[in-house]
């Protein structure tokens, strides 16, 4: 398995689900803000807001969280969040890559140093790691909209690139600039999606023993757990054998 969404459920099985979860509506929070106020507040005429929302009511955050955070970004003495990344090595020279919304740059760019440091990685320059991913679209649908082939299928017709389907879903991925268009035929034979979004794929995977897994997956949680930082993509490749050690 490769990637780090495999972490994510071993901490939410751990505990901490009740943090974990306001943590998230927070961060989806701050994305229909800055959605709202890079277009319009109506979702039908941005799809940036629209994408947002959708990803929002996926992970059941409840409706006036949302409307909340459109009436904040419609607002015009709300907070102005930047769209910043930064990339750099953890342990082992594994890959990372951190998006982050912010209204303090330098604060942001502090934490994330720190965090980089204490781990045992260090942050480079733009550039240092994205070279080795690729930005593409990324489409999920939960288990329960039909059987692997099912799935392949429609991708295959909608135009996507790939598909892998694993214990949390059907991945369905696709070019950066085809996600409007193949989500859009996704939603004509599977129904609306769970998520749409754009993330970074690693081209190839670093394989890491039990003890370096560990130190990527303290890493992943201490920057995931930066109210700015967004989403965190590494280029790990964890065995099934050291999962299973790292799930008991």
């Amino acid at each position: 398995m490769a990637g780090h969404s495999q972490f994510k459920n071993i901490m939410h099985r751990k505990g901490r689900q009740d943090a974990v979860r306001s943590k998230m509506f927070s961060k989806l929070a701050r994305e229909i803000t800055v959605a709202v106020k890079g277009g319009l507040p109506d979702p039908t005429m941005n799809a940036r807001l629209r994408l947002a929302i959708q990803n929002a009511k996926a992970q059941s955050m409840p409706k006036d969280n949302i409307e909340r955070a459109i009436k904040k970004g419609s607002g015009a003495d709300g907070e102005n969040y930047e769209e910043v990344r930064y990339e750099g090595y953890g342990p082992g020279g594994v890959a990372v890559i951190v998006e982050a919304l912010t209204d303090n740059r330098n604060r942001t760019a502090s934490n994330v140093r720190s965090t980089f440091t204490k781990a045992g990685g260090a942050l480079g320059e733009t550039g240092s790691v994205s070279f080795s991913f690729d930005r593409v679209g990324e489409i999920s649908y939960k288990l329960s909209v039909g059987d692997a082939d099912k799935v392949m299928e429609a991708a295959i017709d909608a135009g996507a690139e790939d598909v892998t389907t694993d214990e949390d879903g059907h991945f369905i991925i696709c070019g950066f600039e085809d996600i409007g268009d193949v989500s859009k035929a996704l939603e004509a034979t599977l129904g609306e999606a769970d998520t749409v979004k754009a993330i970074w794929k690693a081209q190839n995977t670093v394989p890491v023993d039990e003890e370096r897994a560990q130190s990527l997956m303290k890493l992943i949680d201490t920057l995931e757990d930066d109210d700015d930082v967004q989403n965190v993509y590494t280029n790990f490749e964890v065995s099934d054998e050291v999962m299973a050690k790292l799930s008991a």
